[in-house]
Parts: structure tokens; sequence; C-alpha cells
């Protein structure tokens, strides 16, 4: 078992708190990737995790042994980092040999393994090749090869596809959610871009400001934010907000949008002042008269579908609507909701408000029934 543990994980440099009493439980096997903007403490908690910083206060198991201030090579651990890390004066296959020659293998077992490694990457043909000729993604497989060669316990990656072009970062996601699913073995992975979270993650774990502000996965996290930060950071476009009108009370079904009625999943507290939030593909545009009025102030193009930006009495919203069904400037429409899709957050704490849809997604998280 490669289950990691944090217990109020705390790091402060001088006077500015990196990692704040942060508590996690990464699962044995899982794929779990730290979001969150840049300076949020993502790459400060992937580093207590390697041993390459230790916490201020807090503990760190992996496999029920306490490594909190163990060194790195005393933790059964591989990092694979940004800008590579390989040794330019050793070829692919020195540079996956590396780590096998310090343990000590000998060198039937040192082929297999890279012989094995190259197999998975598909990096065979370049094993007698020298590394400052290899292309940026050749190189992030070598990378991946070396760690992978030593048989961890759990692979730590800081943002590892970010140097490379947007083409071919969607092809190492997919590259990397297969090495994955065959290696089966407990990794951390940063990023701060959402889609690749998205597209690799079984637990994504949103940060900012040093907090762990949600741990969930990903359809959680896109469905029921825990708070408007991680509804605006996730998705593209973000999560309308539309202020309520009047005060919201535990029971409620239905909220006041300028006047108009909207049904909501029934709220289990109460808030006084919220906010309704709903994703663009679930407002629905329709002809004048039958919802919300609304008016077309700006239209983006997308391939797939429209995003149009719609100014209504109760504030600006975005809507996803069909290519087939191109909206024009000017256009009066109305809109509604799919409001089984609708979520409600506080307006002073901006925290989501819990209502039976979500309780049950959290019963369900617990149970393992994602």
């Amino acid at each position: 078992m490669a289950e990691i543990r944090i217990e109020k994980l705390h790091k402060r440099f001088s006077d500015f708190v990196a990692v704040r009493d942060s508590t996690l439980t990464l699962e044995d096997g899982k794929f779990v990737v730290l979001l969150g903007p840049s300076g949020c403490g993502k790459t400060t908690t992937l580093r207590m995790l390697a041993g390459l910083e230790f916490p201020t206060s807090g503990s760190i198991t992996l496999a029920g042994q306490d490594v909190t201030y163990l060194r790195p090579r005393e933790r059964d651990i591989a990092m694979v980092f940004q800008l590579f890390a390989l040794y330019p004066h050793l070829g692919v296959r020195g540079n996956l040999e590396f780590p096998l020659r310090n343990e000590g293998l000998k060198r039937a077992e040192i082929d297999r393994r890279v012989a094995d490694v190259a197999a998975i990457l598909r990096i065979e043909h370049l094993l007698g090749a020298r590394v400052g000729g290899l292309s940026g993604g050749d190189r992030q497989r070598v990378a991946l090869g070396r760690a992978i060669v030593r048989q961890p316990q759990a692979f730590l990656m800081d943002e590892p596809l970010g140097t490379l072009d947007a083409e071919f970062r969607e092809l190492m996601c997919v590259e990397l959610r297969k090495l994955h699913e065959r290696l089966r073995t407990t990794t951390v992975f940063v990023t701060h871009d959402q889609n690749e979270a998205m597209a690799l993650a079984d637990h994504i774990v949103v940060m900012n400001q040093g907090e762990i502000l949600q741990a969930d996965e990903p359809g959680g996290i896109y469905n029921f934010p825990s708070c408007m930060f991680v509804a605006r950071f996730i998705g593209r476009p973000p999560m309308n907000f539309v202020p309520i009108s009047g005060a919201v009370r535990a029971g409620d079904d239905a909220v006041s949008l300028a006047g108009l009625p909207v049904t909501v999943p029934r709220i289990e507290q109460g808030a006084g002042a919220a906010v309704l939030g709903v994703r663009p593909e679930h407002v629905q545009v329709a002809a004048p008269g039958e919802g919300l009025a609304a008016e077309v102030r700006h239209v983006e193009y997308f391939g797939s579908h429209w995003i149009a930006e719609l100014a209504t009495a109760a504030g600006t919203l975005k809507a996803l609507i069909d290519k087939s069904q191109r909206p024009a400037l000017g256009d009066r429409v109305a809109i509604g909701f799919n409001t089984a899709r609708i979520v409600l957050f506080d307006a002073g704490t901006e925290q989501l408000l819990a209502s039976a849809t979500t309780r049950h997604h959290r019963e369900a998280l617990r149970h393992g029934q994602h």
C-alpha cells in the first residue's frame, strides 16, 4: 500500500505562509492532481512530500511510515520535474540506468528494467541516442522513464508538461493516463492547467493561498464546487453567478432572480443573501417571453458551439449555444436554466450551500461510488 497522508501540514518562510494546516489522504494507486494558481502552495506541498522541503509543523506518512523529516533518498518515491533534469553527458540508456546503478542492481536486472520501460514509453529506438538532440516530448519520456524504472511506491510530478506545446501536451496527457492505468502507482501531479487536471485525475485537490479548498473527483469539482473561487477557477468559461433577490432560508426550493421565480435544489441551511451559480451549458436560450428577458451583447465562436454573453435585469450571464443556432448581436431572447444543475452560495462567505443533491454526492464519495 502506498497511501500518502498529510496531517495539519504547515510551511512558513519567514513571514510568508506557503501551506496552511493542510490535511489530506491520497489513496493508494490513485492519480491525484494538485491544482491552483501560481503561488497557491501546490509545489511547496509536493516538495515536502519529496523531502526537498521540511514542514514547519505537521506530518507526512507514506505507506504507514512517518517520512516527515526523512531525506529524499530515504523515501521510496520518484520525482519528475518541469525542466526534465536529464544528465546531458549521458545518453538515453545511461539516464535510464543511472538510478539502478546507484542501487547496486546486477547488470541483467538493469537491462531487463530498462528494456521494459523503453517498451512502455515507446522509446526503444532512442536508447542509443544522446539526450541533447532529442525533442522536448522525447526528453520528457526519458525523464518519465528514469522515474518509472526505479519502481517506486509513488511518483511526484511538478508541472512535467509545462514546457511542451499545446498539441503535444494533449498527447502526453493521454499517454500519462494510459501509463498510470498500466502501472497503478500512486501519483501526485502539480499543475495550474485545469484541462490537464480534468483529463488526468482520479482526484483533484484545488488550492489557493496555501489552503486546500476542495478535494474531490473531477465531476464533483466541476458540478459541486465548494466555494465561488473553485467555481471560477474550473470551467471555460467559468460558472455564472447571479445575485438572488431576497433572503434564502433552509427548506427553500425556489428563489427569485429579478422577480422571476426559479426552482433550485432544496436548501438545507439558511444563508440570508445568496448567489445562484450555473454553468454556461445549463443556461437555456428560448424565444422572448419564455423566461428571464435577455439581450445578446457578445458572441464567440468555438467550432462546436457558440458562447453568447447575455445582459439581463439580474446581471450578465454566458450561455453555450449549439453551432447550428448562431446568435446575433442585439437579439432579444429569454433564458431559463437546467434547475437540477443549479448550486447556491452564501453571498458573504462564498461557500457552497448544502442541498440534498450535494449531500448525496458526498455520501457517494465516502462509499467510493464515483
